[in-house]
């Protein structure tokens, strides 16, 4: 196995080929290919992974870049992640770093405890597995999940959910909370746009939820493609019998990117129109993202309609719930982590470290 290269955990051997179970993708690789992913590996007739240790972008954000909005608001966050990534996004706005070989970008050399320390330096509460998808880096995620944990920083996952059960089961249990990309909700658009199924995300989201990670999900509103009002009213029905009236829902703005180029940018009405399909379905916490709009970046109580945090962009403007979760007008419970240590506004200017 090559020097820049270490064994991968979920695989197996079928007919001379050596299958990735990493993600439901299953590549079945012959001597010397790469996955779909492109840093997973057929070396020697074992599975390698050539992602682990070597981040391919690391830096400094706000957590609200994320977007959370109910775990840590107001602190910053270390976000690291590789090349490569398990779907095929064609709409992928991160597509540079998502579609790229990683010898071919500069990496840093970035082992899971430095993650750790590297996170504690920079005064970061959490760290996040993020930027393509933590499923293509796994093993290194959650070997840095452990190490994070053990120094006593939080751990999200900012991922599209399309997981194998196994490498889940290992991950989730390191996980304090997930921003789960939903991408749209038919099984056509994730195959024509995305590659991918539908299915599998739904199930890595209701794993999520029920294994006590906290949820946030994210879905990008892409114009004649996943923006019809019938989709989101069943993508808003599904969350809240399925998960329960409390997970935030994130609807963010579309800009042409990648092989998408030839779409127009989401209009703002269509976000906002999104968001009250969602709350008169039932959602009690829903945003809209890429835009700035003070309704929409608000979380408000769903008892009393109290305003608790404000924001503008990724900054905090004013919180309420800074080591309480409890609405100190009507004291109603609100879902989430709220650390006391929050600042009340925090940057939204990416500090890069590599």
């Amino acid at each position: 196995m090559s020097s820049s290269a270490r064994e991968a955990k979920y695989w197996h051997v079928d007919k001379g080929r050596v299958v990735c179970t990493a993600c439901p993708r299953h590549c079945a690789m012959a001597e010397g290919q790469n996955g779909f992913c492109f840093v997973r590996k057929n070396e020697g007739g074992r599975l390698a992974t050539l992602a682990y240790g070597q981040p391919n972008a690391v830096a400094v954000d706000p957590i609200e870049k994320k977007p959370l909005f109910h775990f840590l608001p107001g602190t910053t966050i270390l976000s690291i992640g590789t090349a490569g990534c398990n779907l095929g996004c064609r709409f992928c706005q991160n597509w540079d770093l998502s579609r790229a070989r990683s010898n071919h970008m500069r990496a840093m050399s970035l082992p899971p405890s430095e993650v750790a320390r590297l996170a504690t330096s920079e005064g970061c509460a959490s760290v996040a597995f993020t930027y393509s998808d933590p499923t293509v880096f796994v093993e290194y995620a959650t070997d840095a999940a452990i190490a994070c944990r053990e120094a006593g920083l939080a751990t999200v996952a900012v991922t599209a959910g399309y997981i194998g059960k196994e490498a889940r089961e290992d991950l989730y249990r390191h996980l304090d909370a997930a921003n789960i990309d939903l991408k749209g909700f038919t099984e056509d658009f994730y195959a024509k746009l995305s590659l991918a199924h539908l299915a599998p995300v739904l199930e890595t989201i209701e794993y999520a939820v029920k294994h006590g990670v906290f949820v946030e999900l994210t879905t990008l509103l892409i114009p004649g493609h996943n923006d019809g009002e019938d989709e989101i009213r069943a993508e808003s029905k599904w969350v809240v019998e399925h998960l329960g009236p409390d997970v935030p829902l994130h609807f963010s703005a579309f800009h042409p990117a990648y092989q998408l180029l030839n779409v127009p940018r989401t209009p703002p009405q269509t976000l906002r129109r999104a968001r009250a399909i969602a709350l008169a379905e039932g959602v009690r916490y829903v945003y809209v993202g890429n835009l700035v709009d003070e309704e929409g970046e608000t979380t408000y109580c769903h008892g009393c309609g109290e305003p608790l945090i404000g924001r503008e962009g990724f900054a905090v403007r004013h919180n309420l719930l800074a080591g309480n979760d409890h609405c100190p007008k009507c004291q109603a419970i609100i879902p989430g982590v709220f650390d006391a240590r929050a600042r009340t506004a925090s940057a939204g200017i990416r500090h890069g470290l590599l």
